[in-house]
């Protein structure tokens, strides 16, 4: 029913439709499954490219590994990826096959596997270092030497310290020999640099968080423009241990301070996903000592997604605030979308009564739309019935009151005579068009013929018209026939 509101929501007022706009979670932040995937878990290739050369000598035996790797059996993919460099070395898929033979020794799993598969990769590099693969094949070692050493293999715990440790000799070395011919056009090292890093990084944080955060924490106080890349995903890793009170500051700290609104929004997305009453706090911090909107309305929504009386009373408390109306309206809205227990229905009905800005009691209206409690449901007929109220906020009760599926036509059927404004009717009879029961067909008739005022007859029949029901037909042929 929500996705019905929020669709139509866009037809409204522009507060409206910026309400709807936000409605839902992934449009303010990306998926959580998104940001898991395409910055840690994708950030190497897991499936083979198409053969494309049917005359090479190791087409056959590629097809055939490529077959067994993408049907998980990994053993014999591996057998047959290595088996294309020992007999067709100079075939145009020998380069490539070494990492593929990794990939699938390092799916199979198994400490034997992993140093297998670490060999594979060394000797593409010592073989094929122009290799397509060599930029995924570094990223592919680095999770390896982190696997191997949670595994107990303290020599590859030291490499993965310091390939994760920018301040290390050997990693300052090895950036400055790989910067010279990886740069982009901006004159920022690879991408294929930063996948390392978080590679590194992400082992080490499995192995001692104690050790990574603080790494991670001068990643993310860099400002350079060539470290956005790495600062983002490095959110992500600090997100992972953000139930801590270190990982919770250095997410807070980020999301106030940050330069690029992207590494911004994603440490507010995060804390949105951590439980306890220190995210909470620092959300709230957040929402009151930034001058950014849209960190502020993302700071608003985060809060909605913790369940319990402390958010929901801060997003209340700044509701009646003197916030900016665009802000205090998100707040409103979200506060409707709250559940988990917390009854803010109620709340919102009462505040409607005591605020006087009238793009607020929208706000309040359409909020509590969203919920199939018959509370708000009643709730929504005395605004329409109440004859002091402006007729745009009784229009919009008397909208969103038709939307409503669960709510029973025989409810809503009898207001069409209590309304007491033709401009109230007239909305009321276009309300009424929109409702897919028989019997809203019915009373749309009864208005065409034997309604007293004309100009109500004539929105029936036009509202009538669009519809594709026999009755209608046999109403308008009468029509004409008069």
């Amino acid at each position: 029913m929500r996705r019905t509101f929020l669709t139509i929501c866009l037809a409204l007022t522009p507060m409206t439709a910026s309400a709807a706009q936000h409605a839902s979670r992934s449009s303010i932040f990306p998926a959580e499954g998104a940001l898991r995937g395409g910055m840690i878990r994708q950030s190497v290739h897991n499936v083979p490219p198409d053969a494309w050369n049917p005359s090479d000598p190791a087409d056959s035996l590629y097809r055939a590994a490529r077959d067994a790797l993408n049907n998980e059996d990994y053993a014999r993919a591996a057998s047959l990826f290595h088996e294309i460099g020992q007999r067709y070395p100079r075939s145009d898929y020998a380069a490539d096959a070494p990492y593929w033979e990794a990939f699938a020794l390092y799916r199979d799993g198994g400490q034997r596997n992993l140093n297998r598969a670490l060999a594979a990769l060394q000797s593409q590099q010592a073989k094929y270092p122009k290799a397509a693969t060599s930029s995924d094949a570094a990223t592919l070692a680095t999770r390896i030497r982190g696997e191997l050493a949670r595994l107990g293999e303290a020599n590859q715990a030291a490499a993965v310290t310091a390939l994760a440790d920018p301040n290390t000799r050997s990693n300052r070395g090895a950036r400055r020999n790989r910067s010279a011919d990886t740069t982009s056009r901006a004159g920022c090292p690879a991408d294929e640099d930063s996948d390392i890093r978080v590679a590194a990084l992400n082992a080490l944080l499995q192995m001692d968080s104690e050790r990574a955060l603080p790494i991670l924490k001068q990643v993310l106080a860099r400002r350079d423009n060539c470290s956005q890349g790495l600062r983002r995903k490095a959110v992500f890793l600090v997100a992972q241990k953000a139930h801590s009170d270190e990982g919770a500051n250095i997410l807070l700290n980020v999301a106030r301070t940050d330069p690029d609104p992207e590494v911004r929004e994603q440490a507010i997305f995060w804390l949105s996903q951590v439980s306890g009453d220190r995210a909470v706090a620092a959300l709230d911090s957040i929402l009151h000592s930034s001058t950014d909107r849209d960190l502020q309305e993302r700071a608003i929504f985060a809060l909605s997604q913790h369940p319990g009386d402390q958010s929901a009373q801060i997003l209340r408390t700044y509701a009646e605030s003197n916030a900016p109306e665009q802000l205090r309206g998100k707040a409103i809205f979200w506060l409707g979308q709250m559940g988990n227990g917390v009854d803010n229905g109620k709340y919102l009905r009462d505040l409607y009564a005591r605020i006087q800005n009238e793009n607020l009691k929208e706000q309040i209206i359409q909020a509590l739309a969203q919920s199939d409690d018959s509370a708000n449901s009643r709730w929504l007929f005395s605004v329409v019935n109440d004859k002091s109220a402006p007729v745009e906020l009784r229009k919009k009760a008397l909208f969103w009151a038709g939307q409503q599926e669960h709510m029973s036509l025989n409810d809503l059927l009898p207001l069409y005579n209590t309304l007491g404004n033709r401009e109230l009717q007239e909305y009321f009879i276009f309300v009424l068009s929109q409702r897919s029961e028989p019997a809203a067909t019915d009373k749309l008739i009864d208005i065409a013929k034997h309604d007293p005022d004309r100009d109500m007859r004539k929105k029936a029949i036009f509202w009538l018209s669009q519809k594709d029901d026999p009755r209608v037909q046999q109403l308008l042929m009468e029509i004409i026939n008069q």
